[in-house]
């Protein structure tokens, strides 16, 4: 047996031991769960009901780690994934099951932390698909480790719970344009060996049928009727095709109840409050950072659209420059991963809009907020995922909250 780590617990699982186990569940991560005498094991790239054999590389206080070893009873569920890398590649998560079986189980996984997170009982609406599950993804950034001996090793992506990369030449969910581009700065990468003094990650944007590799160039998305240009190194929502519903949606539920006026509180180059800016009389974008607010601008003046202004203000007075009155104003919020900071939440219940609609890339920290705002006053509406990372983990989630009225 492999001499384990030096900072392995020996305890319930010896190194490299091998169990049996059922799956009962997935996790918000996409991994599946099982037990051995009431003891909780992670196993990823497995389903439900199946009986798996897993080799343990590492116990912590209160469950293990194992990797996949073999499937001795297959769900039916169960296809074959697309990608040979799938299993060791760490990008994807649900290749081995139906597309159909992955939106029930992200629908599933947000009612979940809302009752396990946030005590709240509350119907998810079914996941709305992508019009394209593979080849949608307009944008990856492949890495590799510091070249040794002037050689560059793997350029790829991490494998699951891992820190050494693999060697990734295609990646199935990366758009057409971006696979015929990967060989060609692959090999430019290795022939620039000499030049990396450590790890180096390289970009591959589409953009109106070509790829951008510099992160400093410009780059132009559509969604529906708009054009967004922006840095090709910055944030811009990855699935172009599914950003019509998506954007549609939200300004469904932003004016659903008669506001007049909307605030995108994290405008970024404008997706949000320009593609929603047709339903209301006027927008305010308001972004902490102003180059930011800047493309924001730009944006909005090319597309011909004067009813947005767009603002740069500090992460303490979001709203000071906010003259909308807060019960005609519905406020749309698109925060990073780790969600909005107690400090913006306590701004946004002083403001007290009439709506808040809430799109969160990671429903966990979303929740953690939504209780937070059910304290401030705020009654939860809606809840619709949204899926935009087909055959990952990962979903979008769009929540509609009310103000509390009172008597």
């Amino acid at each position: 047996m492999q001499r384990p780590p030096k900072k392995f617990h020996p305890h319930p699982f010896a190194y490299h031991q091998e169990i049996e186990l059922r799956i009962d569940a997935l996790s918000n991560l996409g991994v599946g769960i099982g037990r051995i005498d009431g003891w909780v094991v992670f196993v990823p790239f497995c389903l439900p009901g199946e009986l798996v054999k897993a080799r343990v590389f590492r116990n912590d206080k209160n469950c293990s780690n194992a990797d996949l070893l073999e499937v001795l009873e297959a769900s039916p569920e169960r296809g074959e994934p697309k990608c040979p890398l799938f299993g060791t590649c760490g990008g994807c998560q649900y290749q081995h099951l139906s597309y159909q079986a992955q939106l029930d189980w992200k629908t599933r996984q947000v009612g979940e932390l809302l009752q396990h997170m946030a005590g709240i009982e509350f119907p998810v609406l079914p996941c709305i698909p992508s019009p394209k599950i593979w080849n949608y993804r307009s944008k990856i950034t492949p890495h590799f480790d510091r070249p040794k001996d002037g050689v560059i090793g793997p350029i790829g992506f991490l494998p699951n719970g891992r820190r050494s990369i693999i060697d990734v030449p295609q990646c199935p969910i990366a758009m057409e344009e971006i696979n015929a581009a990967l060989p060609r700065e692959r090999e430019s990468a290795r022939q620039r060996a000499k030049q990396f003094k450590k790890g180096a990650t390289l970009l591959l944007r589409a953009t109106e049928g070509r790829v951008e590799t510099n992160p400093n160039a410009v780059v132009t998305e559509h969604v529906g009727e708009l054009s967004f240009d922006f840095l090709a190194g910055e944030f811009f929502q990855n699935n172009p095709f599914i950003l019509p519903a998506f954007t549609g949606h939200a300004a469904e539920e932003a004016k659903a109840g008669g506001a007049r006026f909307l605030v995108d509180a994290y405008c970024g180059s404008g997706l949000f409050a320009l593609t929603l800016a047709k339903n209301f009389e006027q927008v305010a974008g308001v972004e902490v950072s102003e180059a930011a607010a800047d493309w924001a601008r730009r944006n909005a003046e090319s597309n011909g659209i004067t009813n947005a202004r767009f603002l740069a203000a500090s992460a303490e007075t979001i709203f000071a420059d906010i003259e909308f009155p807060a019960n005609e104003t519905a406020v749309l919020i698109d925060p990073p991963r780790k969600g909005c900071s107690p400090e913006f939440l306590e701004q946004l219940i002083a403001f007290a809009p009439s709506r808040v609609v809430y799109v969160s890339c990671d429903p966990a920290t979303q929740v953690r907020d939504l209780a937070i705002l059910k304290q401030g006053g705020f009654e939860l509406q809606k809840v619709q995922p949204f899926d935009l990372f087909p055959h990952t983990r990962h979903l979008e989630c769009v929540m509609t909250l009310t103000r509390r009225t009172t008597d």
